[in-house]
């Protein structure tokens, strides 16, 4: 009997580290990262799916306010060519855990598979992200510059398996604490 257990715990733990070998990363364009200055509704998040895997993708959004606490979270399904508007304000940035909404922060943003049955699931279950699919532009408020409207593009951001890890256990003490706190909404598009 002591054989067969160490057999089992020994083909076990081969298992294991394959798999998590095969998918520890690091995830090249499948992460786009960029910041927010909230100052009403001028100021957007803009995503749109390349087309390149041939179907439809999840962007998982994880919003953080400026002292790099997450405060909400949410995926959102993007067709192929589709353009999805989504209001930093109204959106993005009006639900967070915490109760007080932002002026300023920073946004995470990893495209990922979606489910078999082509839905998005909250981005803390086990998100296999999608490389070279998901492009983002934001809008920014220069008030510097008379309130100027600028829009620039997300920055690449190559994703590791740790801040992935990050991302998904902080989205999922949100929706454990949250009560409906914290899940951010999807605007428009598709």
């Amino acid at each position: 009997m002591r054989r067969i257990t160490t057999l089992v715990v020994c083909t076990l733990a081969v298992c294991l580290c394959a798999g998590s070998a095969f998918a520890s990363g690091p995830y090249t364009d499948s992460m786009k990262v960029d910041y927010f200055l909230d100052y009403g509704d001028y100021a957007t998040l803009e995503l749109t799916n390349t087309g390149y895997s041939g179907g439809n993708i999840c962007a998982d959004i994880y919003v953080y306010d400026p002292t790099e606490e997450q405060t909400e979270c949410c995926s959102c399904l993007l067709t192929p060519n589709d353009l999805r508007t989504i209001n930093i304000y109204t959106n993005l940035n009006s639900n967070p855990l915490i109760g007080t909404s932002e002026v300023s922060g920073t946004i995470r943003i990893v495209s990922a598979e979606p489910t078999k049955s082509n839905q998005c699931p909250l981005p803390y279950t086990q998100v296999t992200p999608e490389s070279t699919t998901l492009r983002a532009w934001v809008t920014h408020i220069q008030t510097s510059y008379d309130d100027v409207l600028t829009e620039t593009a997300s920055q690449d951001a190559t994703l590791s398996s740790a801040e992935l890890s990050a991302l998904e256990n902080g989205c999922f003490a949100i929706n454990l604490d949250g009560s409906g706190s914290g899940v951010c909404t999807c605007g428009s598009g598709d």
